[in-house]
C-alpha cells in the first residue's frame, strides 16, 4: 500500500460549517492516508458553534478550526493539493484560484444547515454531517494507488451524487 498522504481541500463560501465538518470527518476517517483542510471564498471569520458541537458529538476534535480564505492555499508554500471538493453550490459556481498541485476537483453539494430555523439547527447539522460522513467514507474506501487519474477523478465526482 502506498505511504503517500493525499491533501484534500474542502471549499464552501463562508468556511464556517459544511467545509469545517468535512475537514474534521476526513481527518478522522482518512486514517493517515488523507490530510484535510478547509477554506472559503468569502470566509465568515468564525466557525459556526453548531458545526463545532456536531464534530464534538461525533468524537472529532478540530482544535485549530478557523474560518479562512481559499487564497491561503494558492500561495507559495501552501500544501500541494490532490483534491479540491466544493460542498456548497455557491462555491462550486465561483472562479477558483489556481491551485498548487493541479488537483482533481469535484462538487459534493450539501444543503446549508446554517440557513435552517434556530429550533431545527441541531437536526440540520446532524443531517448535513451524515451526508458528508457517508461521502467521506466512500472517498476513503477508494484505492488511489491502483487507479488511473481520470478514473479516480470520475469516482470522486460520483460520490457527490450519493
Amino acid at each position: 500500500m502506498s505511504a503517500r498522504v493525499f491533501n484534500v481541500l474542502f471549499l464552501c463560501t463562508g468556511n464556517s460549517a459544511r467545509s469545517i465538518m468535512a475537514e474534521g470527518a476526513l481527518n478522522k476517517y482518512g486514517a493517515g492516508r488523507f490530510r484535510a483542510f478547509s477554506a472559503g471564498s468569502h470566509p465568515a471569520g468564525k466557525v459556526n458553534p453548531f458545526a463545532l458541537e456536531r464534530l464534538q458529538l461525533e468524537g472529532i476534535t478540530l482544535a485549530d478550526a478557523r474560518s479562512k480564505s481559499w487564497d491561503e492555499f494558492a500561495q507559495p508554500g501552501a500544501p500541494a493539493l490532490d483534491f479540491v471538493i466544493t460542498v456548497c453550490d455557491n462555491a462550486a459556481g465561483e472562479v477558483c484560484p489556481v491551485w498548487i498541485g493541479q488537483p482533481i476537483t469535484a462538487h459534493w453539494g450539501v444543503f446549508d444547515p446554517v440557513a435552517v430555523e434556530d429550533d431545527e439547527k441541531r437536526i440540520a447539522f446532524a443531517k448535513a454531517f451524515a451526508i458528508l460522513e457517508r461521502r467521506i467514507q466512500l472517498f476513503t474506501s477508494l484505492r488511489p494507488e491502483s487507479l488511473e487519474r481520470m478514473a479516480l477523478e470520475q469516482q470522486v465526482r460520483d460520490i457527490g451524487d450519493t
